[in-house]
């Protein structure tokens, strides 16, 4: 393996529900909602499969708490800020070097199933 493809397996985490203070609007901040996260983490994880050893790994429970924290303490208007946030934690806290976070507000447009927005930070734009 070359290096250019050295640290870019993925671990992905899909429709985390986090329930939160989301909203621009006075109904919206007496309220929480719930929201949909999902995240891409680009990482090595050669020395975990290799160890089979948590300490080795990412460890999902983690990030997910974390997430879940970080949403609900934020009180955020936007999901554009929570998806900025919740980057900037994962990759200041994580062994990641690359990750895509899409946050998904399900009760936002009455006749929409959803709104969302995605985006993608390294460590290097973050």
């Amino acid at each position: 393996m070359n290096e250019t493809n050295q640290g870019m397996d993925s671990i992905l985490i899909t429709g985390l529900k986090v329930e939160a203070v989301i909203g621009v609007f006075a109904w919206e901040r007496a309220i929480t909602q719930p929201l949909f996260i999902d995240v891409t983490m680009l990482t090595d994880i050669r020395k975990a499969a290799a160890s089979d050893d948590i300490q080795d790994a990412i460890n999902y429970k983690s990030v997910c708490d974390d997430i879940t924290n970080w949403c609900t303490e934020a009180k955020a208007n936007l999901i554009e800020t929570l998806a900025a946030l919740i980057a900037t934690g994962l990759l200041d806290n994580y062994a990641t070097s690359k990750v895509t976070v899409t946050v998904a507000k399900p009760t936002a447009i009455q006749a929409a199933e959803s709104v969302a927005v995605s985006i993608t930070r390294s460590k290097d734009t973050a």
